[in-house]
């Protein structure tokens, strides 16, 4: 299915242009860059001693980002250097990149209704993967032949024939299907720890809605469990009114449901244990303290930009959490809900494109673990502890009524 929402980013750092506006806009950012000055010529300027001075002079370089950032869209003076013919032709031009920006925007917006048009006809092929799944139904002859693979056939009769002898087991659906197929994606599993694991057993099914306006929402549907109230978990992504360049819808921000965790349960947070003494009559007590700590489920409370009025320590970092936050939901909706079955088996891995630091981080994980298990057993010894209140793995899947 296409892409439409994506805004996509068009590199012109070699292109031309009158003015010094930045060349290229991260879809969700909302600030503008800093302009480039890397045309200035340098040869007569002591670099080292230039950038010892900024040093020494917070103020002066508080000034001179201020005086940067109000030169950004400013005109640098050339098409009004033009004769008026040349510039009437400028100003023609641009019009007539109106009207194509407006034929860019309906082009989007009829690719998005074309994409709810199919994901129409998807959404009864995902329903009976839910009842498959949990149970509540058995896929007819006709689609387990047709999604068997030649070269699984033989190895197929031979299980048959094995499960023939051997006595069935009391196993519903498919256990664990949606955690295995969350841990098999590269960009999910790297936010799954072993807590969640625990809570994400009773994960039923993962679906997608679009919005009346643009954005979607994804929609998570647990079985009754031992971690939180809530039957369903709910994550939105809303887009601006406005169209990017291109006619690109433009992502604006993210809602998630709040989480009511039972007493106890909250993976999201860790209970630190702490000796303290006191120092009159030499008692010792231990002092509990509840800390945030990583969790897939800070899924549901995405990161928010800073107001104009708010400051923040780095704007880069925030624009990093937004940016890969808002990758993880596209990630669901494009790659994870069309093809979960692919992704519970591992076949959907062939497809993706690894970086090289994906494929050297999996080959050092298992020594990762060690020296971790290494300083664990160090941290244990050490004033400070964590509490883990997460129940033991169960054997099987919670039931999962489909309403």
């Amino acid at each position: 299915m296409s892409e439409p929402i994506r805004n996509k980013k068009l590199d012109l750092s070699t292109a031309p242009t009158p003015q010094n506006t930045p060349a290229n806009q991260a879809p969700i950012s909302s600030h503008a860059q800093q302009p480039g000055v890397s045309s200035i010529k340098e040869e007569d300027v002591d670099r080292n001693n230039a950038a010892a001075m900024l040093a020494q002079n917070p103020a002066l370089v508080s000034m001179i980002q201020g005086k940067l950032g109000s030169l950004v869209g400013r005109s640098s003076g050339y098409v009004e250097s033009l004769p008026v013919p040349v510039r009437r032709r400028v100003a023609g031009l641009k019009g007539i990149q109106k009207e194509h920006g407006k034929l860019e925007a309906a082009f989007q917006e009829e690719v998005l209704q074309l994409e709810k048009k199919y994901f129409a006809k998807f959404t009864p092929l995902y329903q009976k993967r839910a009842e498959i799944v949990n149970g509540n139904l058995e896929p007819s002859e006709e689609e387990v032949n047709a999604g068997k693979a030649e070269q699984e056939e033989a190895a197929t009769a031979e299980s048959e024939a094995q499960n023939k002898s051997e006595p069935k087991e009391d196993m519903k659906g498919i256990p664990e299907f949606w955690l295995t197929a969350m841990k098999n994606q590269v960009s999910l599993a790297e936010m799954i720890n072993d807590r969640d694991e625990e809570a994400l057993r009773p994960l039923c099914d993962i679906r997608m809605e679009y919005l009346d306006r643009p954005g979607f929402k994804l929609i998570f549907e647990f079985a009754p469990n031992d971690f939180f109230t809530n039957k369903t978990l709910s994550k939105t992504y809303y887009y601006r009114e406005e169209n990017g360049f291109g006619g690109d819808f433009i992502y604006d921000h993210a809602e998630g449901d709040k989480i009511d965790w039972k007493a106890g349960k909250d993976v999201t947070v860790r209970v630190e244990s702490k000796k303290q003494r006191n120092k009159t009559t030499k008692q010792t007590r231990v002092v509990k303290k509840t800390v945030p700590t990583e969790s897939f489920f800070n899924f549901f409370n995405p990161p928010k930009a800073p107001s104009e009025d708010e400051s923040v320590d780095s704007e880069d970092d925030i624009e990093e959490r937004l940016e890969l936050d808002y990758t993880i939901g596209e990630d669901i909706k494009e790659k994870l809900i069309p093809h979960a079955v692919s992704w519970f088996t591992g076949e959907a891995l062939q497809f993706e494109e690894l970086d090289e630091e994906d494929l050297e981080d999996g080959d050092s994980e298992e020594d990762d673990d060690e020296d971790d298990e290494e300083d664990d057993s160090h941290d244990d010894e050490e004033e400070s502890a964590e509490e883990d209140d997460g129940a033991k793995p169960k054997q099987e899947a919670a039931e999962c009524k489909q309403s």
